[in-house]
């Protein structure tokens, strides 16, 4: 059974990819979101000539066939080449999904069940205030337990997104969610060591359990130093995708959870070596799934069935309206909490179906044999 085609449907923000054998089964994967209109071009420039005409590998092999790609292109090792073979490989474990009539989930010794998610807020934009109103409010309706929101500014160099809104922000939702509640808070590389240590101390006394991301992600040492001094779970690695580096970030314990994304990564079987690094180093591993596209449909496949799964998966609070009307419509049943739990979807390969009305809407590329 050989790769005949591979085609792509994309608009600026994703992009879906369809993969065919010969013998005429097909499996669904996604490029990562953002951008995805030019991961889709290198897809088809980059990868998909190499990947075209190839035997399709087990399931043990579609890392090899992926760092074979990468290796071929290896002049090109950056973060838009990760993303395009992450059409191929999330394709490819569909793929097998359904010629075995397994969900991914079983193809990787795991069972499909509802798994805890905690209710994510992407937003700086919003007062504490209606920050805490509106988590409260889901906590009543979906049952969560769990809730990250973000603290400072967006590589900030230790600017708040206006002058004490951390503080109020933190105050405001412990206030509102109760004691018992999980918080995680997201920095999004604002902090130098000295400044993220201090807004750590503030946290840990709000009872706050994970702070992401609290330095520039590039400066590994500053981040080593705030996970040493504080006492909370400091996490990080979504923007990583080097197989090398993350060798040395779990080996060196640079953070205490560590937060491959899927899409970002290259796909599901170089987001599962770094997961199997994670449990070498007894680290948990909890990825980074900020929007309902089909990353978050992968990350509960894959946390479904790893060792060493975080207590949650990411699930992104943002509405379709607003904030994310990219997402809208990709697939036909999209995911609900409920109880503060996601089902892992249960049908062959990813559980979802395509929709028919958003294919018709993107834009079209193939790479076909000739």
């Amino acid at each position: 059974m050989k790769i005949k085609s591979l085609e792509s449907f994309s608009n600026e923000f994703v992009s879906l990819v369809r993969l065919t054998t010969d013998d005429g089964h097909q499996g669904w994967g996604q490029i990562s979101p953002y951008n995805a209109d030019i991961s889709a071009t290198i897809m088809h420039r980059q990868v998909a000539p190499h990947a075209v005409g190839m035997e399709v590998p087990d399931t043990d092999g579609i890392l090899d066939l992926v760092h074979r790609i990468y290796e071929r292109e290896h002049k090109w090792p950056g973060s838009y080449m990760c993303r395009a073979l992450g059409g191929l490989d999330t394709a490819l474990w569909d793929l097998h999904g359904k010629i075995q009539q397994k969900s991914v989930c079983e193809l990787l010794g795991g069972i499909p069940r509802p798994f805890p998610v905690y209710a994510s807020s992407m937003r700086r934009d919003i007062t504490p205030a209606d920050e805490a109103k509106r988590l409260a409010a889901l906590q009543q309706e979906c049952g969560y337990t769990a809730f990250k929101f973000r603290v400072g500014k967006e590589c900030g160099r230790d600017e708040d997104e206006w002058p004490g809104r951390s503080e109020a922000v933190v105050a405001e939702v412990r206030a509102a969610l109760g004691d018992e509640a999980r918080l995680l808070v997201d920095g999004n590389s604002c902090y130098t060591p000295q400044k993220a240590i201090e807004v750590g101390r503030m946290l840990e006394d709000h009872g706050i359990c994970h702070f992401e991301e609290p330095c520039p992600y590039w400066e590994l040492d500053w981040t080593r130093q705030v996970t040493e001094a504080l006492s909370l779970d400091v996490t990080g690695g979504e923007q990583d995708n080097s197989l090398a580096l993350w060798k040395y970030l779990t080996k060196d314990r640079i953070v205490d959870v560590i937060q491959p994304d899927i899409c970002y990564m290259g796909g599901l079987s170089r987001s599962l070596e770094v997961a199997k690094m994670g449990a070498e180093a007894g680290l948990p591993c909890t990825p980074h799934s900020a929007n309902l596209s089909l990353v978050t449909v992968f990350t509960l496949h894959m946390m479904g069935a790893i060792p060493n799964a975080g207590p949650y998966v990411e699930f992104s609070i943002e509405d379709e309206v607003d904030y994310y009307p990219w997402q809208k419509g990709l697939f036909s049943e999209p995911l609900v909490a409920k109880d503060g739990k996601v089902d892992i979807p249960a049908g062959p390969g990813w559980g979802v179906e395509i929709s028919h009305s958003w294919l018709q809407s993107a834009d079209y590329q193939i790479t076909e044999l000739a």
